[in-house]
């Protein structure tokens, strides 16, 4: 009895199937087939991936006493640092505030009578200190600059 042709055809299908998968098997395998040295990833001096090595003359050297884990110790401010400068764009007297313009951020700060240690007026150069007040950022500790 001879085959039907269905049969044949299905017979060929699966012929064709098996080979398929070899050949995508045999690609895979001379894919992995990599140099090991075509994988080495090196690290630079800023802590990039590069494929190069990194050049000896650029290395640092490092004290083990110099590093440090976890959070630094908080050491506060000084007053000089956060003494800030700037000049009054708008200050009115009788109602006792204005504003001070910073003149390193260009930030426009509130300042308050009470704040002020010596008189000021508009256009006046002035030192001062931020502190966070009811409603933002506040001037105190005001002086005016000669």
């Amino acid at each position: 009895m001879t085959d039907s042709w269905k049969k044949k055809d299905r017979e060929q299908r699966k012929q064709k199937a098996k080979d398929d998968k070899a050949d995508k098997m045999q690609q895979r395998k001379e894919k992995a087939k990599k140099n090991f040295n075509d994988m080495i990833a090196y690290m630079d001096e800023n802590g990039n991936l590069s494929a190069t090595p990194p050049d000896p003359a650029r290395r640092k050297e490092i004290k083990l006493e110099d590093i440090q884990i976890g959070v630094p110790e908080y050491v506060p401010p000084t007053e000089e640092e956060l003494t800030r400068s700037g000049k009054v764009t708008f200050f009115n007297t009788a109602k006792g505030f204005g504003f001070i313009k910073d003149l390193g951020s260009q930030q426009s700060v509130f300042v308050h009578a009470n704040d002020l240690e010596s008189p000021i007026k508009e256009n006046d150069k002035v030192s001062f200190q931020i502190e966070m007040g009811q409603r933002g950022p506040a001037a105190v500790k005001v002086k005016l600059i000669r």
